[in-house]
């Protein structure tokens, strides 16, 4: 993706340092403390307002109701939740009528008319309020104190994992080191010294803690030294009541699954439901304990199965009815200390447990979508010198990249290709050498389960003479296509046909020839997604300004012909794609606000989307928040991507998730994290 002419620079080998990252082990410490007074104050959790401010967020609340926006720590997802009271900077209170989770932000919405940015949204926090209890307190007891390993970072910005500007460090993101380092906590470092955490950011597997005073010295305090959290005292409460009770000791949203296996998070064939993976839930939902449907019912659990970030409960009994007890509703675990409550299920006996299927191959075709892979360039190297040398001047990936990419949870490959390499002449057949390549390319494919779009990478160009002109007539473009079809039509694992990459100055002639290139590949295929990329390089950003005649001839635009519309986003200020302002930061919703043109499009034209390229470089933390944000939001609109790029020959260019150096790639884990989120998209959207 380009847009402008700097296209071919992003795409060349180019030179870029990246991190190394070594995540070291967790000590846990303990240590005594006296007794308390017999008042005890119940938790009250702060949480700061994220400060976003777009068209959507004014410091971090919603324009146009009463919702804000604060990180998703572990803390702040179990406090937020649907029915919790709320204080706000200006002393009201509201209560939660739902939260969202985005990345690695949540939205709280509340009731009530919608709240004022500019008095209540950051820097300000919103409170979940106190209340006072009285119980007798026990002997003393012992609070546990946390440690970490610091990420061994050193570069420009990091020293031994030390922040060299400003009092911040870089640890591991595990859940632990989320619900110990909040702000507010008291950390003691290496040197004996304890400062007061101000801000915590997640940026994929890693996060950033800072703390208040001067910046701190890497080499004093920094890898392989640890960062603990300080111990500190509370009172513990007598032992429970001894009369019958029963009480709520976790609550959790149903996944909005709905499809063969599942209605609205619940399973059709037994007594199971599926919800987040959180560890809280992992905690609760366990074998043994009684779960509490939205009908009042109690059922055991019989056992709990963790697939990727979700995981599903099986219960005792007979199936549950998703339509009445589904998704909105919630689910929560309760404890009994001496009864059991009443379960108007178990008056049959109980019906036999039926395992969740083993997953298979997916149906990409018309089925559940893949929605996040990569680009898996080589074969589109070298486009200066067609048809050039293979092994010298491009290369196709190897099987390793596919096994890959698959292992890591994306099975879905972009690969480029050039039209004057499987071509080198027009209107003549295929080059055998080289459709043996393309043909090998997804026999690799198929044998890692891995799904292909073949895009052909010539930015509406043949040996630099437009489509559309005398030299390159509209009709050889279609007929090329056409040729490619018939020769890989019966391959499975080919995922569908990338019409052309980022078309640009067309002289308005693209709408033309999409249309017959698509109406050739359907006299061959009349089943597999055509993906249709837009003028101006595809930028989803400016996509409505130059994309309006794309879907002028109704063909376009019929929902029987499986077309997918491909647009391109990358984060930058001048929108290339080649990061040259290292120090630039983004804005966290920057990703979303640039592909939200397209897929409003998308949208009022009732048509399906795909973004084919997207990247960030590796030196960039702000980076990797806007494109967890991203994901988060293709994701609810089951829009696929395709992340730019992967694969053999890029040196050490800064958007590449393959380095020659090997080293870590800052951007994998984010795209690992919403590969391996479920999602209850049956088809390519956002129709």
């Amino acid at each position: 993706m380009s847009t402008n002419l700097f296209s071919g620079a992003r795409k060349a080998l180019v030179a870029s340092i990246a991190t190394a990252v070594l995540l070291g082990g967790v000590t846990l410490v303990t240590t005594p403390y006296a007794a308390a007074s017999t008042t005890v104050a119940a938790v009250s959790v702060s949480a700061k307002i994220n400060a976003f401010t777009n068209i959507d967020w004014l410091n971090g609340v919603w324009r146009t109701g009463a919702g804000f926006s604060i990180p998703a720590t572990a803390a702040n997802q179990a406090a937020f939740k649907a029915g919790a009271s709320v204080r706000l900077a200006d002393g009201q209170v509201r209560t939660i009528s739902r939260q969202q989770i985005v990345g690695a932000n949540m939205s709280i919405f509340l009731d009530g008319a919608k709240l004022d940015g500019n008095k209540v949204g950051a820097p300000q926090v919103v409170t979940i309020g106190s209340s006072v209890v009285t119980a007798p307190v026990t002997s003393p007891t012992t609070v546990t104190a946390h440690s970490t390993s610091i990420n061994a970072f050193t570069n420009t910005d990091w020293l031994n994992g030390v922040w060299r500007k400003s009092p911040g460090f870089s640890i591991p993101a595990n859940d632990a080191n989320k619900a110990a380092f909040k702000v507010g906590a008291s950390v003691k470092l290496a040197d004996g010294q304890v400062r007061k955490v101000t801000q915590v950011q997640v940026v994929g597997a890693n996060m950033s803690v800072y703390l208040d005073g001067a910046a701190v010295n890497g080499s004093v305090v920094g890898a392989p030294n640890k960062l603990s959290t300080a111990g500190t005292t509370t009172a513990t409460p007598a032992p429970a009541p001894t009369s019958p009770t029963t009480s709520v000791i976790a609550t959790s949203n149903l996944n909005n699954f709905t499809n063969n296996d599942w209605l609205n998070g619940m399973f059709r064939a037994s007594a199971g439901f599926s919800i987040q993976a959180s560890s809280a839930n992992v905690a609760a939902f366990k074998a043994g304990a009684l779960v509490r449907l939205a009908d009042g019912q109690t059922r055991k659990v019989l056992r709990q199965q963790v697939v990727g970030s979700n995981m599903s409960v099986f219960l005792e009994g007979a199936a549950i009815n998703g339509t009445s007890l589904g998704y909105p509703k919630t689910v929560s675990v309760v404890s009994t200390s001496a009864s059991t409550p009443s379960s108007p299920a178990l008056t049959t006996p109980p019906a036999t447990v039926t395992p969740a299927p083993a997953p298979s191959a997916p149906d990409t075709t018309n089925g559940k979508p893949l929605l996040v892979g990569v680009n898996l360039s080589g074969a589109g190297f070298g486009p200066s010198v067609v048809p050039g040398t293979h092994g010298t001047n491009y290369t196709y990936p190897a099987e390793s990249y596919y096994k890959k990419y698959a292992d890591l949870g994306m099975p879905l490959v972009r690969l480029p290709f050039l039209w004057e390499r499987i071509q080198p002449k027009l209107g003549t057949p295929l080059n055998t050498v080289e459709l043996a390549r393309l043909k090998q390319s997804l026999d690799f494919a198929q044998k890692h389960n891995v799904k292909v779009i073949l895009d052909l990478h010539n930015y509406y160009r043949y040996f630099g003479k437009l489509i559309g002109s005398n030299e390159v007539p509209i009709s050889s473009f279609a007929a090329v296509w056409k040729q490619i079809v018939q020769e890989v039509v019966n391959h499975p694992a080919v995922e569908g046909y990338g019409l052309m990459n980022e078309p640009h100055s067309t002289n308005g002639l693209w709408p033309q020839a999409a249309l017959a290139a698509a109406q050739a590949i359907r006299t061959v295929d009349s089943k597999r997604w055509i993906y249709v990329a837009g003028d101006r390089w595809s930028s989803a950003f400016h996509w409505p300004h130059y994309n309006t005649q794309l879907i002028s001839n109704p063909w376009m635009r019929d929902p029987k012909n499986n077309l997918v519309y491909e647009a391109h986003m990358y984060i930058d200020k001048d929108f290339s794609g080649n990061y040259f302002d290292k120090n630039e930061q983004f804005d966290p919703m920057i990703g979303v606000n640039r592909v939200k043109p397209f897929v409003d499009w998308l949208k009022q034209n009732k048509l399906r989307g795909y973004i084919g390229e997207h990247g960030i470089p590796d030196f960039s933390p702000s980076a990797l928040v806007a494109t967890d944000n991203l994901m988060s939001y293709l994701r609810q609109n089951c829009i696929p991507s395709t992340y730019w790029a992967a694969g053999p020959w890029w040196g050490e260019y800064a958007l590449s998730l393959d380095v020659t150096s090997g080293k870590h790639r800052p951007q994998l884990p984010v795209l690992q994290k919403h590969a391996k989120t479920a999602h209850s998209c049956t088809s390519i959207g956002p129709l």
